[in-house]
């Protein structure tokens, strides 16, 4: 594949997060409406594969696939804006505010939801026959993952609002190396490898996405799952989002950022009389 070197494709980061910042409110929505459909579609894909095969290895391998048409088809997740966009903001671009950032994460936020929710409801329908039957082992497996991600927290306190939202750091952490990894290639075959591997091992550990939660989390209260909206957004939810925005900042695009575009000056020779520095010079 046509590899790019870091300190090309980490200014290309920056160049993204500007052009996210002067989206349309229109496109921005519905960029992000798409990507959280498609990423809701690829979760329970995923999950249908492994209640199938009985192997979760193989719903993992597989997950990055939704993940994958997103990204080429430049649709926007939460996560991929929380690493992005702030470096336009870092980096001083012209008109680019916090306000300005703030619009957009609002903006993706509300897509995504959205997005997801119909994938929620399209499938819980199609599972259930228009609600007349029972979802079978699919709705089931769903609602037990939405209760124990949720009340399972909960019965932890500050213990377990912690945990999951290191686990949001860590899931942003892999799939922000995913779209930003998509950078380092000009080709299509080159972006997708790039992609596959941190976002197959995020799905595969269960860290918390914020954008597969916003589908699997409505999916399992249509389908039965014993909480209520509130308890997911403040047990779920809220938690995730805050890390997976820390995550793939400071995991991902500050540490790219400050070592190949604001980079420090390299370091001196010691001496430049110093006996090896003769010897090449006469050398």
């Amino acid at each position: 594949m046509s590899y790019l070197e870091p300190n090309e494709f980490v200014s290309k980061m920056v160049d993204q997060g500007e052009s996210k910042c002067y989206m349309s409110t229109k496109d921005t929505l519905i960029r992000a409406f798409m990507a959280g459909a498609i990423l809701g579609l690829a979760a329970i894909f995923a999950i249908t594969v492994a209640v199938k095969t009985g192997s979760p290895l193989v719903g993992a391998v597989l997950f990055p696939v939704g993940f994958i048409m997103l990204y080429l088809m430049k649709f926007d997740l939460l996560t991929g804006v929380f690493t992005l966009v702030p470096l336009a903001l870092i980096d001083k671009r012209p008109g680019v505010t916090v306000a300005q950032v703030m619009r957009n994460w609002g903006l993706v936020f509300v897509g995504n939801f959205a997005g997801a929710l119909m994938t929620a409801f399209m499938m819980s329908f199609i599972l259930t026959y228009g609600y007349s039957i029972d979802g079978g082992v699919i709705a089931e497996k769903v609602s037990k993952i939405g209760e124990s991600r949720v009340l399972g927290y909960q019965a932890h306190g500050l213990d377990g609002w912690i945990t999951i939202f290191i686990r949001g750091m860590l899931c942003n952490w892999m799939v922000s190396m995913g779209v930003v990894g998509a950078m380092i290639s000009t080709s299509a075959s080159g972006k997708m490898a790039a992609m596959w591997m941190p976002v197959m091992l995020f799905f595969f550990m269960g860290f918390e996405h914020s954008i597969v939660n916003m589908f699997l989390f409505p999916f399992s209260m249509i389908m039965g799952g014993n909480f209520t909206f509130m308890d997911y957004m403040l047990w779920n939810e809220i938690p995730t989002a805050l890390g997976n925005l820390v995550g793939g900042f400071l995991l991902v695009g500050l540490p790219l950022y400050y070592t190949h575009v604001r980079t420090s000056p390299e370091r001196a020779l010691k001496s430049k009389s110093s006996p090896q520095a003769t010897v090449k010079a006469q050398a």
